[in-house]
């Protein structure tokens, strides 16, 4: 859990205990927060943070000679981003020049095999026993923080009413940005080798625009409108977030204890 001031990360630790880390949330300067500049220069931050959260929380379930080093994570988020890179922008592209390599017909099928592409990697994972897990706990974050915004008591029993589907979600996010980038590569126009850059230097401003398309949606999820743009990242989360247990849950509480006054 995060906000402006600091972040923690709760564990469940191998003898059922719950471990907490509370640390200060790095801050960007007040030149980059303005609206859609803070965007970009706030994901990396949060990644930032996110990688040191990563390394802690991993290192609580190993002994001390398999703890993950940071040059370990380092490589790992590098090959990461690499390999998102090549499956859901290389591929698709080139996929789509087979069929057709010019026109709408070439933006139209980038953008679908992109999608596709996505939905298919969710699915494929969600399978993966580890995965369920995950989705498990993402589904506890989700329900703690809907009971934290209804100002209730956070308690097991309060938070288990809520619901997993969060519109402030990083999938919901994840999605937009696929959206988006259908519409806006399709208006770039020029070689091979330009849309395919293109693709990959534009990332950070189509992320920049989604995170204010979702700090709107959080702003107005009860306009009719809004909910209907942001169904398609709700729809999502019934893949990437899962019914938690009750011991989830209390990880959860305990992470947000750890941030909210």
């Amino acid at each position: 859990m995060r906000n402006k001031e600091r972040f923690a990360v709760a564990v469940r630790l191998k003898n059922g205990s719950i471990k907490v880390l509370k640390q200060k949330s790095s801050k960007y300067p007040k030149l980059f927060s303005y609206p859609f500049m803070r965007g970009i220069v706030g994901l990396l931050y949060t990644l930032y943070d996110g990688i040191k959260a990563l390394m802690w929380s991993s290192n609580q379930q190993l002994e001390e000679k398999e703890q993950l080093t940071k040059r370990e994570i380092i490589g790992t988020i590098i090959f990461s981003l690499l390999f998102a890179v090549a499956f859901f922008v290389i591929v698709p592209f080139f996929s789509a020049r087979l069929i057709s390599p010019e026109g709408f017909l070439f933006h139209a099928l980038d953008g679908l095999f992109r999608v596709v592409l996505f939905l298919g990697y969710l699915l494929l994972i969600s399978f993966l026993k580890d995965v369920k897990t995950l989705f498990k706990y993402h589904g506890a974050e989700h329900k703690t923080i809907y009971c934290y915004e209804e100002k209730q008591p956070l308690t097991v029993k309060n938070v288990k009413i809520y619901s997993r589907f969060h519109p402030r979600c990083g999938t919901s996010f994840i999605f937009i940005v696929l959206l988006l980038s259908v519409f806006l590569f399709s208006l770039i126009e020029g070689s091979a080798a330009v849309k395919l850059a293109s693709r990959i230097l534009l990332l950070p401003v189509i992320a920049g625009i989604g995170y204010e398309l979702i700090k709107l949606s959080g702003r107005y999820s009860k306009n009719v409108l809004v909910k209907i743009l942001i169904s398609p990242g709700l729809w999502l989360q019934r893949i990437t977030t899962k019914e938690p247990t009750d011991q989830q849950l209390e990880v959860g509480i305990a992470a947000l204890n750890a941030v909210v006054d």
